[in-house]
């Protein structure tokens, strides 16, 4: 008997389940191990449509779940249908993303017969090499995909399945040109399936261009009220640090996530907070990928607690169970705040949200939060603390803290 996915679709979140959608055991035996019990609403609107053939553009906040909308039709298209050499291909915007869906893919099919391979730089190319030679999906960055590309070491005259994961965030990051020119290398006749919190108009554009006739699905932007709690407090530029260990020792966060404008300043808050008894590490784009990875890794279980990064963290981070965000520096605008705040208060899950604003920060914030939710806190009991302020490995300061200008750019 017919399936008919649409209606499925149609039925939405908490009125279906995985074995509705008539997937492989093998498939329904690994969302079990994961204990997945039923999809979450991007899913089940997605998955459906995505299982039918259909291009599909998918829309919902961060932690929405969308990695199994897309992976999961991926693995039964290619153990049912499947042929030969690379037939999926999953663009990203970042290593970290790359990483984690590589990750996700894997269990999905760990009882199915398919390799995964994950390509981005500042690795090694060889060993990469060596995994597409025997991949059917391959999860990439745009830049190194172009690599291989160039080299000869990955063709996509095989490609049945195209994701756009991020888009915005690849938009963001100046990848645009890129992703045309790997879409153009694709087969035309091919399933097309973009996923993105925003739809700025190039995207919009992209979508009119490459995909046929798409289903639109949007979910819940943003996280509920009650779920997320969000705060500002005043804090003087040299008495930041100050006000931050204050408000980590205060609220006591099982994760957090503290983000800086620049690599300067999260290394900067990193090593103050490490020298003064926190648990804390710094991520950004000028590590190298094993430190990223180790620092993540590490952050996952806790150790550290705390971890300090630019932007390149607010978006592909799937990092479970992160309590706390805390703005150190504010963000350049009202998608980045969404995106690095949609990093706690997920899967039903409470999570607060601390932004610390120095005088000049207040007219910029107001028009970045817009009608956000967002309370005024008093510092209780807070004195500024005389820390050790370290600006460099070799020496610091016992005064107060040393004033932003003092800060590198």
């Amino acid at each position: 008997m017919a399936i008919d996915f649409f209606a499925i679709a149609k039925k939405g979140m908490g009125s279906m389940k995985f074995e509705e959608m008539n997937l492989d055991k093998r498939i329904l035996d690994a969302l079990l191990d994961m204990k997945f019990s039923s999809p979450t609403e991007i899913q089940a609107k997605t998955m459906p449509l995505c299982l039918q053939g259909r291009d599909v553009i998918g829309q919902s906040m961060t932690g929405s779940g969308k990695t199994a909308a897309f992976a999961v039709p991926i693995i039964q298209y290619i153990i049912s249908k499947g042929g030969s050499g690379v037939e999926a291909l999953v663009l990203v915007p970042t290593r970290e993303l790359c990483l984690q869906i590589t990750e996700e893919m894997r269990k999905f099919a760990k009882y199915c017969k398919l390799n995964v391979a994950e390509v981005y730089g500042g690795v090694s190319i060889e060993n990469q090499i060596h995994s597409i030679r025997h991949a059917s999906i391959v999860v990439g960055t745009p830049g190194r995909i172009l690599d291989h590309m160039r080299r000869g070491t990955l063709s996509l005259r095989n490609v049945k399945i195209l994701v756009l994961d991020e888009a915005d965030r690849m938009l963001d990051m100046g990848f645009i040109d890129d992703m045309r020119m790997i879409i153009n290398q694709t087969p035309k006749e091919r399933q097309t399936l973009l996923f993105s919190a925003t739809m700025p108009e190039e995207i919009t554009g992209l979508a009119h261009k490459y995909m046929k006739s798409p289903v639109r699905m949007t979910t819940q932007k943003h996280v509920e009220k009650h779920l997320l709690k969000q705060f500002y407090y005043d804090a003087k530029n040299d008495e930041k640090l100050s006000v931050l260990m204050h408000l980590i020792e205060k609220e006591k966060p099982s994760l957090a996530l503290i983000f800086c404008a620049t690599r300067s300043r999260a290394d900067f808050v990193a090593r103050n907070l490490h020298k003064n008894g926190f648990q804390a590490r710094a991520i950004h784009g000028g590590l190298t990928q094993n430190t990223r990875t180790n620092v993540l890794a590490g952050f996952e279980i806790g150790k550290p607690r705390l971890l300090v990064a630019t932007d390149v963290a607010a978006r592909g981070l799937d990092v479970k169970n992160i309590s706390h965000i805390f703005n150190y520096d504010i963000p350049k605008n009202f998608d980045d705040y969404t995106h690095r705040i949609g990093r706690t208060a997920r899967l039903g899950k409470e999570g607060k949200a601390i932004s610390l604003l120095s005088r000049e920060d207040h007219e910029l914030f107001r028009r970045i939060v817009r009608d956000a939710d967002i309370e005024k806190a008093s510092l209780e009991n807070f004195v500024p603390r005389r820390i050790r302020v370290y600006t460099d490995e070799r020496r610091f300061s016992s005064r107060r803290e040393r004033p932003r200008r003092r800060f590198s750019r």
